[in-house]
């Protein structure tokens, strides 16, 4: 039985690379362009907004947290960079981005540890407030960048394509934090057991309210490059790409019970989902096939999540002998 358990979750962590084989299969063998070098190019340019924001999911799942007002938070400080900070320098509005995310970020993770209230119920909240502002701001219309924003999406960094770069920058980042970092060992005890860090003098919350504004950050970030690459926002920017990001990380082994998976998968998981995407794009599929499929993506992360935790639970349980009558 434990050997069978193994093999089962052997598969399930290997999940997301069993997935992408069948996917460069299926769509190889009815396109060619899917298999195209410049094609997987696309892929990945496509992929770095939400492997971005993905990233910073990943901080807030791994404390067993969640954050549902990303998607939010990327049409809002979309809206202000393209109401208020025309004309100046792109850096200074991505700054701007980073500063009014970050402090979305920092109200989610202040409201969550103060206050003790579920992170899925203030995340929820803070969407509908965020979306709410921004299409309040806008008139609901949709709002156009200036070139030297549009720019930024055919610029390259190293010969490197720019939302690459940024996406890469990002990925760094936050490996070196999380695998490199007490910072980063803390986030995986607080996610793995809140009780047993606190006893053992963990500032819980704090760590809490960090990934929390860490994800606002990604958010901000995630936002301007998509931004980039669009050249617009209107009322539906950024809707539903919370789940998206969510369903990223989780099919890359970031569980939902915190305390488990790596950026590393997050990425792949990205990618992943954007192939399905793009392979459906390419073989002209039925638009109205492309809300099932995500659905679908969101549906299978989850029961991998579900069935992988429990095998890992059920191979870690020790079994108690009781003491032998004196």
């Amino acid at each position: 039985m434990k050997l069978g358990s193994r093999a089962l979750l052997l598969i399930l962590q290997n999940a997301p690379y069993l997935l992408f084989i069948v996917l460069l299969v299926v769509f190889g063998l009815m396109s060619d362009r899917f298999l195209a070098l410049a094609n997987f190019r696309n892929i990945i340019i496509q992929a770095a907004p939400i492997a971005i924001l993905a990233i910073g999911m990943t901080f807030v799942l791994l404390t067993a947290q969640i954050d549902l007002s990303v998607g939010g938070s990327m049409y809002l400080t979309a809206s202000v960079l393209a109401l208020y900070l025309t004309g100046i320098p792109w850096p200074i509005g991505l700054a701007a981005v980073l500063v009014l995310a970050g402090a979305i970020g920092a109200v989610n993770g202040f409201v969550v540890t103060r206050f003790g209230i579920a992170s899925f119920i203030v995340t929820l909240a803070t969407l509908f407030i965020l979306r709410g502002i921004a299409m309040y701001l806008s008139n609901t219309r949709t709002l156009m960048f200036e070139d030297q924003i549009l720019t930024l999406n055919r610029a390259t960094v190293l010969g490197i394509p720019s939302a690459i770069f940024a996406f890469l920058v990002v990925f760094a980042i936050a490996w070196v934090v999380l695998h490199q970092t007490p910072f980063g060992r803390q986030v995986y005890a607080v996610g793995g057991d809140p009780e047993a860090a606190r006893k053992a003098g963990l500032p819980v919350s704090r760590i809490v309210f960090a990934c929390f504004v860490i994800a606002g950050l990604c958010a901000g970030i995630g936002g301007f490059v998509s931004i980039t690459q669009i050249g617009a926002v209107g009322p539906k920017y950024g809707d539903q790409i919370e789940f998206a990001a969510i369903a990223a990380a989780v099919l890359g082994g970031v569980s939902l019970f915190g305390g488990r998976g790596s950026v590393s998968g997050t990425v792949f998981g990205a990618i992943l989902i954007k192939s399905v995407q793009n392979g459906l794009n390419i073989i002209n599929a039925d638009p109205y096939i492309y809300p099932l499929v995500t659905a679908a993506i969101i549906f299978l992360a989850v029961a991998i999540d579900g069935l992988r935790t429990r095998i890992i639970e059920r191979l870690e349980r020790r079994t108690i002998r009781p003491l032998a009558a004196e």
